[in-house]
């Protein structure tokens, strides 16, 4: 089994409005990193940070041992501490609304099947490189979009 250590981000100005989302994919085993990034043009924040997880965990071909670290709190505690609460209760808060982004969370836990899952959460703008590069990438994609156009960005870094 390899190890993978991910960094995501997910951003949007508006909030709703044009957003972007990234991530870092270390394989740890081999020694490549990919940098993977799309946008949006009308969106949220948290559905950024999830698609991030989501895109990242995508691109995995066989199971790892994944570290996946994020800024995001609604990612990281939605997967470590909300989630099983919210299937118990059939997709429900404990408010008894509905729980948003449901498509995503279910994709989410799909993806993460098959790997061994860490969540980390790190505080974002506090100098952790792999969050820093991801906040990068999400401000160039949001910079580059125009209108209704998405655009991605996929690169190897050495």
């Amino acid at each position: 089994m390899g190890t993978v250590i991910i960094h995501t981000d997910g951003g949007c100005r508006g909030n709703p409005g044009k957003g972007a989302w990234a991530a870092i994919i270390h394989d740890t085993t081999g020694g490549m990193k990919l940098e993977i990034g799309g946008s949006a043009p009308h969106t949220t924040n948290n559905k950024m940070e999830l698609l991030a997880a989501i895109e990242a965990l995508a691109r995995l071909t066989e199971p790892c041992a994944v570290t996946l670290i994020s800024d995001s709190t609604y990612l990281v505690k939605g997967m470590t501490e909300w989630i099983t609460g919210w299937v118990r209760r059939g997709w429900k808060k404990s408010d008894k609304k509905p729980v948003e982004n449901r498509d995503l969370w279910e994709r989410l836990i799909e993806l993460s099947k098959p790997h061994r899952m860490s969540w980390q959460w790190v505080r974002g703008h506090a100098s952790n490189p792999g969050n820093e590069r991801c906040d990068v990438i999400v401000n160039e994609l949001m910079d580059r979009a125009h209108g209704s156009s998405i655009v991605r960005h996929e690169r190897q870094v050495q």
